[in-house]
């Protein structure tokens, strides 16, 4: 169940990183249809919240508002990886995981979630510059570098800034459906989903994904092509590369294969169609490219953990949003 959301706020939070939680979660876009979230911001320090650049949040809402929340967001923070946090958030965030609720970090807030102990024994990330200092910091973490988000039990880490608009899209496609989760990515004029992970970032901070590139009018082609056999050396042929510089060039602007991203994509379809159509699961899986139920139950069950009649069963309620979303 995901309704009840606080953001934890410490001084020196970040803008932008608060606003990526605010946008998901504190939003009312009941005239589409969408859930509307209780959402609260929460002074986990005496207020007023200084905000990094330059500016302050009063809340009327204190430490007790987070044993209520479903969800507890932790954004980033300027110099959250080198400062000390106050003992009562951490044990508020410690007794959400053991309640059953979601904790989820952006960039940096991924340290105040080390500093509750809530990494020792899973994986987790955090932004590129600092996923060698976290690892320092909290050597029983699992570090994942390379990925934009970590989705492990019940605890959420994101790496840097737009990162934390993934993990939260997750949580809700996990929650409640990717119809819901794209209906808001829409709203935000964000793409739903983004395979890859945050590699592409570090030698490269604006991959080329415009019309008129090469590896950009693959994706565009590979996107109206889902329920085709697709391999490399048909996609290099089209970008006039040989199947390994193809294959280089699409890992440097995708962050994954062009493999992962093509059952990425399918996978969407897949839950698109399982929640929007009365079709069979076997022309599900032929529309969406997998060729039978079979294999698109293998890829729903590894990825996504659960079967597709479970998904529709779970997703597909009586309360639907307007097509024209």
């Amino acid at each position: 169940m995901l309704k009840n959301v606080a953001v934890a706020l410490t001084h020196g939070v970040n803008a932008f990183e608060l606003g990526v939680a605010a946008e998901v979660f504190g939003i009312d876009r009941s005239d589409q249809g969408l859930p509307v979230y209780d959402f609260a911001l929460v002074a986990a320090e005496p207020g007023p919240i200084r905000v990094t650049p330059g500016f302050t949040i009063s809340t009327p809402h204190g430490m007790e508002r987070l044993a209520e929340a479903d969800l507890i967001a932790v954004p980033a923070g300027n110099d959250y990886a080198d400062r000390g946090f106050p003992a009562e958030l951490l044990d508020a965030l410690r007794a959400a995981v053991d309640r059953g609720a979601w904790v989820l970090s952006v960039c940096s807030g991924a340290f105040v979630l080390g500093a509750a102990g809530l990494l020792d024994g899973r994986r987790c990330t955090t932004h590129w510059r600092y996923t060698d200092l976290l690892a320092q910091r909290y050597p029983k973490a699992a570090i994942e570098p390379d990925v934009l988000y970590v989705d492990d039990e019940s605890v959420i880490t994101s790496a840097g800034t737009a990162a934390g608009i993934d993990a939260c899209l997750h949580l809700v496609r996990q929650e409640q459906g990717s119809k819901v989760a794209n209906a808001i990515a829409r709203r935000m004029v964000v793409p739903p989903h983004r395979e890859g992970g945050q590699a592409q970032y570090i030698e490269r901070p604006v991959p080329a994904e415009r019309g008129d590139d090469a590896i950009g009018g693959s994706l565009g082609w590979m996107a109206e092509h889902l329920d085709e056999e697709i391999t490399v050396d048909q996609l290099a042929a089209r970008a006039h590369m040989s199947p390994r510089t193809f294959a280089r060039r699409f890992q440097q602007e995708t962050g994954t294969t062009p493999y992962q991203w093509m059952l990425g994509q399918r996978l969407l379809r897949s839950q698109h169609l399982l929640e929007d159509t009365d079709l069979t699961v076997d022309a599900i899986a032929a529309r969406a490219g997998f060729g039978n139920a079979g294999t698109l139950r293998h890829h729903f069950l590894r990825r996504l953990g659960t079967t597709p009649h479970a998904y529709r069963r779970t997703f597909r309620g009586p309360c639907s949003l307007e097509r024209s979303e």
